[in-house]
């Protein structure tokens, strides 16, 4: 990748357009629409002022390309503009290069994970039915039993899936990436700041459009039906409200979100999905949380959302067994080592402070 490119590249990340990047750097639209196009090249001065413009270091501007193709799967109902996807794919390449670059560092037994779909997967679904017995076919596969995921991120992580997570506009909830370099990156990216159960859903939902193969099934109602019977299994749904009701509680629909990470307002679904509640009590239902406003922020103390932590992890230990310097652990990460130990430090009880003084 030209200089050029890594400028563009760069720019559509901060989501500026060439007249707001020109301001900031203090040159002509054209001055920056000529480096992008690599008829000019910018002197030392003009590229620090440029880093500093899109807060990336210099030497992002000299990394080496190494994906050919990076593709995304934007869900349909989200409406983001064209710019709001262009940052969204440019900083999602970003983040797989330099996760790429570490694993290449390390040994393939220390970080060679490479997603590989399970026998019988991806499968055709013609019914719901058939999501539901793929979902629990998967579960099976992966020997989950029916039980609740403790953790979703970590679980497909290390089933060799690139789990991510940035600050996005809020139309954005989650998009599958899929990338090429030597082989196939099968990435999942989620916004920061979606709680748990949002996210854990979202993320639930896009292994759905991984593992399933639609044609007479609207896609994305698929998709759900699919996350709902990973996240909680029928014979799971079934044993915890106890077989056929005629009504829900408002209590064990908290307990349940905190214990299978599937949000009061899944649950009602599922429930209702599978026949356990009828119709006219889930309806109820939702017209209560839509009343009370539950349906934007449900009642009770919400679940923070999980952390995909693999890449930070294997940039840490290539770090401490001496495979990398500092100052290219602070290239791999995008950031100082010391910010990043800060920033940690914040969620860890602030021990990771004494390591940064």
């Amino acid at each position: 990748m030209t200089i050029g490119e890594r400028i563009k590249q760069g720019r559509q990340m901060a989501g500026l357009s060439l007249r707001e990047l020109a301001s900031e750097v203090d040159v002509s639209a054209q001055a920056i629409s000529k480096y992008e196009r690599n008829l000019d090249v910018p002197g030392s001065k003009v590229l620090i002022q440029l880093a500093h413009a899109l807060g990336v270091r210099v030497e992002f501007f000299l990394r080496p390309k190494s994906l050919s193709k990076i593709e995304p799967q934007f869900r349909k109902r989200q409406s983001l503009s064209t710019k709001g996807k262009d940052s969204v794919l440019a900083r999602v390449s970003d983040w797989l290069e330099r996760y790429l670059e570490i694993e290449g560092i390390l040994s393939e037994d220390e970080a060679g994970l490479v997603f590989e779909y399970p026998v019988g997967f991806p499968r055709e679904v013609m019914t719901f039915n058939d999501i539901e017995t793929a979902a629990e076919n998967l579960r099976r596969s992966w020997d989950l039993g029916i039980g609740p995921i403790e953790n979703l991120t970590d679980l497909l992580e290390a089933k060799g899936l690139k789990i991510g997570s940035m600050d996005a506009d809020g139309k954005f909830d989650a998009c599958t990436f899929q990338a090429e370099n030597d082989l196939t990156v099968t990435a999942i990216v989620t916004r920061a700041d979606m709680l748990g159960d949002r996210q854990r859903f979202s993320i639930a939902h896009e292994l759905g459009h991984l593992m399933l193969r639609t044609k007479r099934l609207d896609e994305e109602k698929a998709a759900h039906r699919f996350a709902a019977a990973f996240l909680v299994p029928a014979a799971a749904a079934k044993f915890e409200l106890r077989g056929k009701r005629n009504d829900l509680s408002l209590y064990e629909l908290h307990l349940l979100k905190h214990k299978y990470g599937l949000s009061m307002q899944a649950w009602i679904y599922r429930a209702w999905d599978l026949d356990i509640i009828p119709g006219t009590a889930a309806k109820t239902l939702f017209k209560t949380f839509r009343l009370r406003g539950w349906h934007k922020k449900e009642p009770g103390d919400s679940m923070p959302p999980e952390l995909p932590r693999r890449f930070e992890r294997l940039v840490m230990g290539a770090l401490a067994d001496g495979l990398i310097s500092e100052s290219r652990a602070n290239e791999i990460l995008g950031m100082q080592v010391r910010d990043f130990l800060s920033k940690e430090a914040e969620t860890h009880g602030g021990w990771l402070a004494e390591v940064c003084n």
